[in-house]
């Protein structure tokens, strides 16, 4: 009875419909799920899990407690797909695979394309790493340990090593004859690679050209020299700014002698992107490498750092607010106003500051246009500022009930805006010249910035204006 479920689970994609409208896993499906683990009911643990899609099966693992996970992982059997794993945040992979069996994970993992086997195994232990790739056919050991031996975020982890290289001289009928007869292609492919006697990369052939084309053409008549190729030592954000601007689906990587060593795919450069995306949105607010499914400690200590920093930094315009105390306590609308100017002026660099940060990820910011941006930047500071200042400075008038102070704080509003657009665009470029993270350390000294000049030029021009002591 077991068997036939398992057969019939493995032919056949699940019928059950495991998401909401919104894309949400279904809390029915998912409290079905739990109780067919708890009962050990294998038949309807096959029937529920046994064909949903690798990425429907990440959510369920990363939705699962985890005795349930691996639970569910244990019934499964041969029908768990590993590629489950690559759709899971790296805490939820790292404890199934280290509390697996060696040779239950070695077999699984034998079955991936080498990219996602790579995926797997690159956050494990390295004892951990050799225990499992001990396990494998000499044949994939080598495979994925060559990928994990380059350096991490660089293309070389990300080759697929399963591709089709042929010599040049074949004609396409040989190429057709082969691709026919040949029982260890990838199950999916695009190009044919084209090399020459020492595997080094001369060209690439579509597929369609393949199939449009006479057998008795030679490849070497046909391919085209290839334009775009990748180092494997190449960082990833580089290989996925060059798919994104040339809208490539696949690109061959080769080592330091041009040799053809594999291919990055699009589903790849896809995680590569989000990735990327997902690390400069967390990095902007000053978060770590951060998953939902951290403990507690290790969320708080990946957030206490820049924490620390903002003390510092806290402290220092608290230190510029210390200058003019006795200009506050003559005049307590001082102390009610100060955070607006503040306010104002953080908010504005904060805009400046994730368009620049944007634009030095993708290239778009450079010397030849660093000028025109940052007068571009600074009219739209002068605009904006003005109109703030006038707004506020308005609003003011009428709370206090006096047209000077109006003018103080939409003055303080303007020149707190312009220091704001000047450097929310220099800070991030200045750090990213000095070899630092723009995206990670920008906001911190931005936000000190537009304090500190917030609050000294509020300040300093009501008590110039008032004549109050300072």
């Amino acid at each position: 009875m077991i068997e036939q479920i398992r057969a019939d689970a493995q032919e056949t994609p699940v019928s059950i419909s495991v998401r909401d409208d919104d894309g949400h896993l279904l809390s029915d499906f998912v409290k079905e799920l739990e109780q067919a683990v708890r009962a050990l009911d294998n038949a309807r643990v096959y029937e529920l899990a046994a064909g949903l899609h690798e990425a429907d099966m990440g959510d369920v693992l990363e939705t699962l407690k985890s005795d349930d996970r691996l639970g569910l992982i244990q019934l499964l059997g041969d029908a768990f797909d590993f590629t489950a794993l690559t759709e899971t945040d790296e805490q939820v992979r790292t404890e199934v695979l280290e509390a697996l069996p060696t040779s239950d994970v070695a077999e699984g993992i034998g079955e991936l394309d080498s990219d996602d086997a790579v995926y797997l195994l690159e956050d494990l232990e390295e004892d951990d790493q050799e225990r499992i790739l001990s396990k494998l056919s000499s044949v994939d050991r080598v495979q994925i340990q060559r990928s994990l031996d380059y350096p991490e975020e660089s293309a070389g982890r990300l080759i697929q090593t399963e591709f089709v290289a042929v010599p040049a001289f074949w004609t396409v009928g040989q190429l057709i004859d082969h691709l026919r007869s040949s029982s260890g292609l990838p199950e999916k492919f695009y190009e044919i690679y084209v090399v020459d006697p020492g595997f080094h990369l001369l060209g690439a052939v579509s597929l369609d050209r393949v199939l449009t084309t006479k057998r008795s053409k030679k490849l070497s008549k046909i391919m085209e020299e290839m334009r775009f190729s990748v180092q494997a030592t190449q960082d990833q954000e580089e290989v996925a700014r060059l798919f994104e601007r040339y809208n490539l689906v696949s690109v061959a990587v080769t080592d330091e002698d041009e040799r053809l060593v594999g291919i990055v795919t699009i589903d790849d450069i896809v995680d590569v992107i989000q990735e990327e995306a997902e690390e400069d949105m967390l990095a902007l607010a000053g978060v770590g490498d951060e998953e939902i499914s951290d403990s507690v400690f290790e969320i708080a200590r990946s957030r206490i750092g820049w924490l620390v920093i903002n003390v510092g930094t806290a402290l220092f315009a608290a230190t510029v607010i210390s200058l003019f105390e006795e200009t506050i306590s003559r005049m307590v609308a001082l102390a009610v106003l100060m955070p607006v100017v503040a306010s104002m002026g953080g908010n504005s660099g904060t805009q400046t500051m994730t368009v620049t940060v944007r634009a030095i990820a993708t290239q778009e910011l450079n010397r030849r246009n660093f000028f025109r941006v940052l007068r571009r930047e600074f009219l739209v500071a002068l605009l904006n500022g003005s109109g703030l200042g006038l707004l506020i400075g308005i609003i003011a008038g009428l709370w206090f009930q006096g047209l000077d102070i109006g003018l103080v704080i939409g003055f303080a509003v303007l020149v707190n805006s312009l220091c704001a657009g000047l450097f929310g665009l220099l800070i991030p470029l200045g750090l990213h010249r000095a070899g630092a993270d723009p995206a990670l350390a920008s906001s911190v000294f931005v936000t000190m910035v537009t304090d500190v000049v917030g609050f000294f030029s509020f300040l300093f021009l009501a008590a110039w204006w008032f004549g109050l002591p300072y």
